[in-house]
């Protein structure tokens, strides 16, 4: 009998201490290592339907997987309570995320919340969201109006059966390929899309990608295949590394590196030298980004975790049910960000079988 997979999201987290002085934000919130805090990721579903192999595979997320009731999800009021505590401390950026963010019902109501919050400065949100694109076709005009600024969506091969195996539930290129046209056509950019490469499965999909969109609306981003959480047999063995990558697309299509937009930018950046846009590079495996990471990660049921490949989160559900204060709340949250001295990939150790140690939180459940 194969073991048993415990994921991360069924282990208890400690509860959120709250400090006695409780200062008011000052806009600016430092870590350990002096980082600060400026970008909120928040999962608002642990259901996804896909099975892409690199995240929620079948054998785990099967028929009989038990996801989180209904009343353990945070509201959206909920959701948008903290979300105005943490742009107290300088959050400048929320991306909704899941799962998949398009299956929680009236999503468009929550995005409406939370444009109504600004920064200190008065500036607005860049509010944002990531999904695979099976639904935004039919979403995209009602999340727009709703304020959302822009998407990015997951798109692993342009080869239509490559692509049907990587989902594992058979849905079309062509309908992911539709949602990005109807994101576009109603304003949500610069749209980003995403290519998770895995040595053996899609590698073979790195030029046609990189041709299809070259020259068009969307960035196409190359992400390296990540050991996030426990359920995916990660091995170092499949990744391709970002430079070789870079290799391939430039042998064809010549490349030169472009400056980052801003500090702590995950992807790095290159242009085509003869003007047909941008493509991005994400290499958490072998060049690593740590020591500018500004993100903090609230999970569907209100855990914060202070990086993705944390091994716990901390509750802060918790505190919001048990009528705690928005001092009290803003106050643990501080002292958390300021505790934080998070930095896994650039220390990340590996065992012989090539499995990175640890039991980690599942990327299905706080989002990439």
């Amino acid at each position: 009998m194969p073991e048993k997979i415990i994921l991360l999201n069924d282990l208890r987290s400690p509860a959120m201490p709250v400090p006695r002085a409780l200062d008011a934000p000052a806009g600016l919130l430092l870590d350990a290592l002096g980082r600060p805090l400026h970008d909120l990721r928040i999962s608002v579903t642990d259901r996804c339907n896909f099975r892409c192999v690199y995240c929620m595979p079948k054998e785990v997320f099967d028929k009989d997987y038990a996801y989180l009731p209904q009343g353990e999800l945070l509201s959206f009021e909920e959701i948008t309570r903290v979300a105005r505590l943490f742009v107290a401390h300088g959050v400048e950026k929320i991306r909704l995320t899941g799962g998949e963010p398009l299956l929680r019902k009236h999503l468009e109501r929550l995005v409406g919340m939370l444009r109504g919050l600004g920064t200190p400065s008065g500036r607005p949100l860049d509010l944002t969201l990531t999904t695979n694109g099976s639904l935004l076709a039919r979403k995209a005009q009602a999340l727009k109006d709703a304020g959302l600024d822009r998407v990015t969506v997951s798109l692993d091969a342009l080869d239509d059966a490559v692509f049907r195996r990587m989902n594992d539930v058979d849905f079309a290129v062509a309908d992911v390929l539709h949602g990005l046209d109807a994101a576009h056509a109603v304003g949500l950019g610069p749209i980003k899309v995403n290519m998770v490469v895995k040595r053996g499965t899609n590698e073979d999909q790195i030029l046609p990608m990189a041709r299809h969109f070259k020259g068009s609306p969307f960035i196409l981003r190359f992400i390296e295949y990540m050991d996030v959480g426990a359920s995916n047999g990660w091995n170092m063995e499949d990744v391709i590394p970002s430079a070789e990558v870079a290799r391939r697309i430039g042998a064809e299509l010549p490349l030169a590196p472009v400056a980052a937009n801003y500090s702590g930018e995950t992807a790095a950046r290159w242009r085509y030298l003869d003007g047909g846009g941008e493509v991005g590079f994400i290499s958490s495996v072998t060049q690593a980004f740590c020591h500018d990471c500004t993100r903090l990660r609230l999970s569907t049921e209100g855990k914060l975790y202070t990086c993705l490949f944390a091994t716990q989160g901390h509750d802060l559900r918790a505190l919001l049910r048990a009528g705690r204060s928005d001092a009290e709340i803003s106050g643990a949250v501080a002292q958390l960000w300021r505790g934080r001295t998070d930095r896994y990939s650039e220390i990340r150790s590996v065992d012989s079988s090539g499995l990175a140690r640890g039991r980690k939180v599942e990327m299905s459940y706080i989002g990439g």
